[in-house]
This record gives C-alpha cells, sequence and structure tokens, in this order.
C-alpha cells in the first residue's frame, strides 16, 4: 500500500514540473514582452495604413483656409510661414486655385505639384523662391496663371514651361535676373507673339549693358557672344550691381503687388506714391492706392483702367478734384476719398460715374458754403448711391452737422422758399405778383444749376 501512494506521489511531481519551469524568472516577462512588441507592431501598421490614406501632411499642415467662390474651390495659405508645399492629398476637395503668397519658401522641388491636377492659378508671389528643380511644376497641365513676381530668381529655362502647356498668364517681375546663356531660350519663349502675356514687365538685373532692360526687349542672341572668350557656358561673370535710375513715373506692376483670385485686384498701400503709377492692367477690377501722398489726380490716371469696380484713394494728401480726374470710370461701384484734405469737388466731378454704388467721403475738411452744393445735388439725384462721412467741418457755426441740413437750411432761408410756404390764397394774390420779394426768389433760384434743377410744375391762373 505505502509503494502505490509512493508511486502516486512521484507522478504527480513529475506533472508538476513544466509548470514550475514556466513560472521560473525570466521566462514568463519574455513571453510578456513578446507579446507587447507584436501588439506595438501591429498598432505601428495599422498608423501606417492609416497615413497611407489621408496622407502626413494632414497632421502638420497650418490651418489654411478651404473656401468656395463662384462654385469653383480654391485654398488660401497666405501669411502661413510655410516652407514647402502642402502635398494634394491635404485638402478635403481638389482645389482650383491655390494661394502661396507671402511665406518663406525657398525652393520649389521636383514633383511639388503631383497631384494637383485641377490647378488653373498658382499663387507664389512674395517668397523667397530662388531655385527651381527641372520637375518643380509637371503635373501642372490645366494651370493657366502662375505668380511668381518678388521672389529671389536668377535663372529660369524653357524647359521649367513645358509641363503647363495652358499657361496664358506669367508674372516674373521683381526677381534678380541674370541675362546671361541659360536664359536664352526663356527669352525667346517669352518673345513669341502669341505669349504677349508671358512674363512683360521682367527685366535684367545684370550683366551691366542690360540692366533694367526688359526680358521681352533683349536680343536673345546677345546673351551667348561671351561664351567663347569666357569658355564658361553659364557666363558667370562677376559683375557689381549699380543702383537702378529713377523713373519719371512709376509702373503699377513693379511697384503693386497683383492677386488674382478671388478677383483680379492691386495692392498699392504703403508705397510712398505721391501720384498714381502708369500701366494698371484693364482687367483689374479693384486697385487700393490708400496710405501713400497723392495730392492730385490726373485725366488720363485710370483711362487704361476699363474693368476697375472699386477704388480706394483714402488716407492721402488730396486736396482738390478737377473736373476731369475721374474720368473713364464709367463702370466704378465704389469710391472711398475718405481721409484726405477735400473741402469741396468741382462742379462735374462725378458726372461719369454713372454705376457707383458707395461713397465714402469722412475725415475731409469740407467747407460748408456754396461750392459745396454740387455734392448735395448730385447725390440728391443719385438716391441709389450709399454715402458716409459728408459732415461740415467749417464755419464755426455749421461744425459737426451734416452737409445735407446746411444745404437745407440754406434753401429754407431763401425768400422764395418762404414764399411758396404761404396759404394759397397769398400765392394768387395780385398784389404780391413783381414784388422785389419774388424778383429775389427768382435769383437765388438761378443759382442753383440749371440741370440739377427739379421740373418745375407750373399752374395756370386766370386773373380776374
Amino acid at each position: 500500500m505505502r509503494l502505490i501512494l509512493f508511486l502516486y506521489s512521484a507522478s504527480l511531481l513529475l506533472l508538476l514540473l513544466p509548470v514550475t519551469e514556466m513560472k521560473k524568472p525570466g521566462k514568463g516577462r519574455g513571453l510578456k514582452k513578446a507579446r507587447q512588441k507584436l501588439s506595438q507592431d501591429r498598432l505601428r501598421v495599422r498608423g501606417l495604413r492609416r497615413q497611407s490614406r489621408s496622407g502626413p501632411s494632414r497632421f502638420v499642415t497650418p490651418n489654411c483656409l478651404e473656401l468656395s467662390e463662384s462654385g469653383e474651390d480654391f485654398v488660401d495659405c497666405q501669411d502661413r510661414h510655410l516652407t514647402s508645399i502642402p502635398t494634394s492629398n491635404t485638402w478635403s476637395r481638389e482645389p482650383k486655385f491655390l494661394l502661396l503668397a507671402r511665406n518663406q519658401i525657398k525652393v520649389l522641388h521636383d514633383g511639388a505639384f503631383l497631384g494637383y491636377d485641377s490647378l488653373i492659378s498658382l499663387d507664389l508671389q512674395q517668397n523667397q523662391i530662388s531655385l527651381l528643380e527641372e520637375g518643380a511644376f509637371d503635373g501642372l497641365t490645366q494651370l493657366t496663371t502662375l505668380l511668381l513676381q518678388h521672389n529671389r530668381l536668377t535663372t529660369l529655362s524653357e524647359e521649367a514651361l513645358i509641363p503647363m502647356p495652358n499657361l496664358r498668364y506669367l508674372r516674373l517681375h521683381n526677381n534678380p535676373w541674370k541675362c546671361l546663356c541659360v536664359m536664352e531660350s526663356l527669352v525667346r519663349t517669352l518673345q513669341v507673339p502669341s505669349n504677349r502675356n508671358l512674363g512683360n514687365h521682367a527685366r535684367c538685373a545684370e550683366p551691366t549693358h542690360l540692366k533694367n532692360k526688359k526680358l521681352k526687349n533683349i536680343d536673345p542672341e546677345s546673351l551667348c557672344k561671351d561664351i567663347e572668350s569666357t569658355g564658361d557656358p553659364n557666363n558667370n561673370l562677376t559683375i557689381s550691381i549699380e543702383p537702378s535710375p529713377i523713373r519719371t513715373k512709376s509702373d503699377a506692376t513693379m511697384l503693386c503687388h497683383t492677386y488674382v483670385f478671388p478677383k483680379r485686384w492691386m495692392d498699392c498701400r504703403n508705397r510712398g506714391l505721391t501720384q498714381v503709377p502708369s500701366g494698371i492692367p484693364e482687367d483689374v477690377v479693384q486697385v487700393d492706392l490708400s496710405h501713400n501722398s497723392i495730392s492730385h489726380l490726373k485725366p488720363r490716371d485710370f483711362q487704361g483702367a476699363r474693368s476697375l469696380r472699386i477704388l480706394n484713394l483714402s488716407s492721402n494728401n488730396m486736396e482738390h478734384l478737377d473736373t476731369a480726374s475721374l474720368s473713364g470710370l464709367l463702370h466704378l461701384h465704389e469710391l472711398d476719398l475718405s481721409d484726405n484734405k477735400l473741402s469741396s469737388v468741382q462742379y462735374g466731378v462725378l458726372e461719369d460715374l454713372y454705376f457707383l454704388s458707395q461713397l465714402k467721403l469722412g475725415g475731409n475738411p469740407w467747407v460748408c458754403d456754396y461750392n459745396i452744393h454740387y455734392m448735395v445735388y448730385w447725390l440728391r439725384l443719385h438716391p441709389g448711391v450709399k454715402y458716409s462721412g459728408l459732415l461740415c467741418h467749417s464755419p464755426l457755426e455749421y461744425s459737426g452737422e451734416s452737409v445735407q441740413e446746411y444745404v437745407h437750411s440754406y434753401n429754407r432761408e431763401c425768400p422764395k422758399d418762404k414764399q411758396l410756404s404761404r396759404p394759397n390764397q397769398d400765392q394768387t394774390d395780385p398784389e404780391l405778383w413783381e414784388t422785389a420779394m419774388e424778383l429775389q426768389g427768382e435769383v437765388e433760384e438761378e443759382l442753383e444749376p440749371s440741370h440739377l434743377r427739379a421740373p418745375q410744375k407750373y399752374q395756370i391762373i386766370r386773373l380776374s
């Protein structure tokens, strides 16, 4: 019996040995670590799958605006301190307009715009771009507008434009172009007659003999003439750059920033301008000339701006507006003349503004005398124009009063008005006819411009 119990105990010990072996230090922890590593690997794979679906840029892209204008999608990434181009799968919808102005982009790498197949407008102005790699614009087959002005580009070849067969508008001005042999193909492309809107205002920065000459006007064959003498196909000569000469009148496209979306407008604020710059393109809809030192407008300042709808001339030094100052602005809708030195406007200044709907006049020292009557009469005949800021500055007795109230009180004091306000029997009294009071009223009425007077209703009175 004892032998049977001994054998039974020994078998139990043999069965328990694997369990104790598994519980030895190190073996259990190793299995646990293996399971943890496997779990981490699975999570990492899931993360890579999610990242491949949504794109890595979604987590690092700054807060750009995805908007829709007139049924077309565009992305506004202006002033976002970007140093590279966000990938196309960053956005919820494929944009047609991409605004990247005023960032810190220095290089456009190969394939930077792959995936932007529907893009028709690309704004890269006011960055620090100094290098375009060969395939930077690959995939932009639908692009029609490319803005590269106000960067640091020195050379560019025609090959960079080949991926964009539909390109119609190209801005290259305000770059320090080195007009050397490597630029020959680009210069020839720009000078093709059908490319009249490509690089119109781009100018050479060096060499000295080509300085400030437009790329469209230089001889492309002359760019490679010095190769034999220097032995350098790039013509890399060290040439000192002299300050550019002052032109008699500044060109708008050189001084101002041009934007194309959501509307084509020019930003000319705080440029130290003393007159309206020439060369405002005819397709520009809005021009902002505020915060400059413009003292007067010339008759032909806006002659070519046929599409202009909004004009901001606030915060300048204008003291008067001549009759032809605003001529040609037939389709202008909004005009801002606030914060100038205007005391009145000449007769006829506003006659060409047939479609004006908003007029800002505040911050001007309006003088309430007879010279201000034209402004009030014009506004009275154009009730659809919303205006603001028309307050008397002088004389002191009218200071702070609205000009409309002044003109109304001026007319109320006229003898003719007093006569017309009497009862009907006084108007038919023969004793009042041909009196000095009536004659004075007729003289006062004649002071009002004839074409601004409201049509008078005449009554035939039978005298007994």
